[in-house]
Order: structure tokens, then sequence, then C-alpha cells
């Protein structure tokens, strides 16, 4: 299935809400299938608790845009702190008049990745 998503990695501070995108990211990539949280989702997850592979990912510069994209995953993380994932599913969409990208993305899950395997694991 071709649900594409972006993971990108993020550090933990201070007044920044998991639930909002943040203003900067550490690294980023792209996955061309399987980015629906019950897949990639879980994947990053038991990877996160088990320090499992996890395949098929590409490398991407930070600032790479894509207009089909379903989901951005973040994977926040900091020194002696526990890891924390958001999940926003895309809502974008080309202006017919403009020619412009709008992007208005909801969170649809924060939690930690015990948290986000309880959720999706049986769906």
């Amino acid at each position: 299935m071709s649900t594409r998503a972006q993971v990108r990695f993020a550090t933990r501070e201070e007044g920044v809400s998991f639930s909002e995108h943040p203003n900067a990211i550490h690294a980023q990539f792209y996955v061309h299938y399987d980015g629906y949280p019950e897949g990639l989702g879980l994947e990053i997850a038991q990877s996160v608790n088990e320090y499992g592979k996890i395949c098929n990912w590409e490398v991407e510069s930070l600032d790479a845009k894509h207009g089909d994209l379903e989901y951005i995953y973040y994977v926040w993380q900091a020194q002696n702190k526990s890891t924390w994932i958001s999940i926003f599913e895309v809502n974008g969409h080309w202006c017919e008049h403009c020619e412009n990208y709008t992007q208005e993305d909801t969170c649809i899950f924060v939690g930690k990745p015990s948290d986000l395997i309880n959720k999706y694991k049986n769906d």
C-alpha cells in the first residue's frame, strides 16, 4: 500500500508541545509505503522499545517537502528523558487557482512508544 510518510527527529525541549510541529528537526526520512500508524507507527514504537531495525527509509535533507504525504511522525528525544512520538495526519491540497500547496495537519497521537503499541497493535 502506498501510504507515504515522513519521520522526523526532534529534541524534547521545555515549552515545545508534542502536538505541534516543532521549528527545528535533526533528521528526516521518507517512507514510500505502509506509513499508516498501524504499520509504520508500530514499527517505530517497537524499534524504540526493543531496539529493532527498520527498513526502507530514505534519508532526506531537512528542508525536503512532499505533496504526497499522508502522515508525519516525530520522534522526540533528549538525554535522560523518555522518548515520545507524535503522529500528524496530513490534510493538504493544491489550490487550482494560485497553484500553491496548503497543508493543515491534524495531530492524531501523542505518547510514549508503549502507548502507541497499546493503541494501534490490535487495530
